[in-house]
């Protein structure tokens, strides 16, 4: 779940564009239109805040749908051009309405590396899949930094 926001935590948010890597999809038996799907995503964060701007976002996540609809939940890696790094998890819902399909969830950080060791992070998402391989995302939520904590 996510955490609230800490009164000293600023706010951030952005958009990503990402395209699929790898993915999978299982149809079961159990019920019509049931699949498990595995999908690998890449692509770009743009964001007004520095810290996120132009990282490259990877994330794996795993959807148990039933006719378009269902839940998904993964972890991703944001890393920036000098290494740093934030990881995390996601969880949420996908909603499938007359042929388009959206994405709705939280996000929290677990670890990072760099500036980002110690990282508090976590957020709320929205995103739509425009394509069978493209998404489009937008995020927000509040962060702080361990060095701008013992500060």
């Amino acid at each position: 779940m996510c955490r609230e926001k800490e009164d000293n935590m600023p706010d951030v948010n952005g958009s990503f564009s990402g395209k699929a890597r790898l993915q999978t999809a299982v149809s079961l038996t159990d019920v019509a239109g049931h699949e498990l799907q595995v999908a690998e995503i890449r692509g770009s964060q743009h964001s007004n805040d520095p810290n996120w701007d132009k990282a490259e976002l990877t994330y794996w996540g795993v959807a148990d749908i039933i006719n378009g609809n269902g839940t998904q939940k993964g972890y991703f890696d944001n890393e920036r051009a000098d290494g740093d790094r934030d990881c995390g998890t996601f969880e949420g819902k996908v909603t499938t309405v007359q042929g388009e399909t959206t994405l709705e969830g939280t996000w929290q950080t677990t670890s990072g590396t760099g500036k980002f060791t110690g990282v508090k992070a976590g957020g709320t998402y929205k995103g739509r899949v425009t394509s069978p391989i493209d998404i489009e995302m937008t995020w927000e939520g509040h962060y702080e930094l361990a060095a701008s904590k013992a500060a």
